[in-house]
């Protein structure tokens, strides 16, 4: 990749708007890769941490961070003098940060949203709320097969970054090292909804293993969730080579088959039997799919496509559908050519 993109101008000062575990790993990716990074953190706790310990204890604990790194809990004061800024919040906080940041951020520069969902409320993707809340800005995307503590780790990680391709070029740039791989992509709206669905379909083969269904059973369902991930993806307008490659494919495989996701975990928990009020109580780890899957469902029906394993997970989270049942729903469903 180094040969690939060695004329490319990198931004140098990097400003990550979310001190999470994905946040804070993101960041330290940034300075791995030699740019000045600034860190935004809500949390009080968590920039006292990272200037008295070296580490963001409450989020990515064990895991030491650079004097390059430069955290703060003013908001401003963390994205003052940055060429281009992440945005690493929750899904369905992303229209708030963005309100905070664009009125202190410098118009024109590009703005990464690094989450994954759709806006509850308006059944929009993010980039799609992205470019509604952020005029003025350039609209990019990071998504991709990727746990926060796996990268953060040093261990070898590979994403998509989709903007504007002379953009998308600069933040691979950025962004790269010896391991962390970014691919460029100027397909937002494929990345977006890849990185959305595929949290809805992890639950979905989280509850199939907790209910002991078997292996055949899980990969059964992962293949025909690529397959409604693609039928609504091509009715959006997305491109068949985002759907099969990182952050379509690549991260449906990774979030729907280990207990390190937390959708698929999420999923887990509730296969075997414990109850959906209790695994979002507050204090629990956040599974963005839960929000996503009414979303998801709603806006498939807006395009006229099916999409009957979303639709099963969204009424099995909602109550309105028992799990035994859920099961007959999808094996019951008419035959046809696959």
């Amino acid at each position: 990749m180094a040969e690939n993109i060695k004329n490319t101008a990198c931004y140098k000062n990097i400003g990550v708007v979310g001190a999470g575990a994905w946040g804070t790993s993101l960041a330290l990716t940034a300075a791995r890769a030699g740019r000045s990074v600034r860190l935004w953190a809500r949390e009080a706790a968590v920039v006292e941490a990272i200037v008295r310990e070296g580490q963001n204890s409450l989020f990515l604990p064990g895991i030491p961070l650079p004097a390059a790194i430069a955290a703060s809990g003013d908001l401003g004061e963390a994205v003052a003098g940055a060429d281009a800024l992440l945005i690493a919040c929750p899904a369905q906080h992303l229209r708030a940060s963005l309100a905070a940041v664009v009125g202190v951020a410098a118009k024109g520069m590009p703005l990464m949203v690094c989450a994954k969902g759709i806006e509850r409320k308006s059944g929009k993707l993010l980039t799609e709320v992205l470019r509604e809340a952020a005029e003025g800005f350039e609209p990019a995307i990071l998504s991709g097969p990727s746990f926060a503590r796996d990268a953060a780790s040093g261990l070898p990680t590979a994403v998509t970054i989709a903007a504007r391709f002379d953009i998308a070029r600069r933040l691979q740039a950025s962004f790269s090292h010896a391991t962390f791989r970014p691919y460029a992509s100027d397909d937002l709206l494929g990345v977006a909804l890849g990185g959305a669905a595929k949290n809805v379909y992890a639950i979905a083969c989280g509850i199939v293993e907790g209910m002991g269904l078997g292996e055949s059973a899980r990969a059964a369902l992962l293949a025909r969730s690529f397959a409604e991930l693609v039928r609504l993806g091509t009715a959006l307008g997305a491109r068949a080579d985002t759907l099969m490659g990182l952050s379509g494919l690549g991260d449906l495989v990774l979030t729907a088959t280990s207990l390190q996701s937390r959708n698929f975990r999420f999923g887990h928990e509730v296969g075997r039997g414990r109850a959906v009020a209790e695994l979002c109580a507050p204090g629990q780890p956040l599974a963005e799919g839960v929000a996503t899957a009414a979303a998801l469902t709603i806006r498939a029906r807006a395009e006229k496509i099916e999409l009957p394993v979303a639709e099963t997970v969204a009424s099995v989270l909602d109550g309105s559908l028992a799990l035994d049942a859920s099961i007959a729903r999808l094996m019951s469903r008419p035959l046809k050519p696959e």
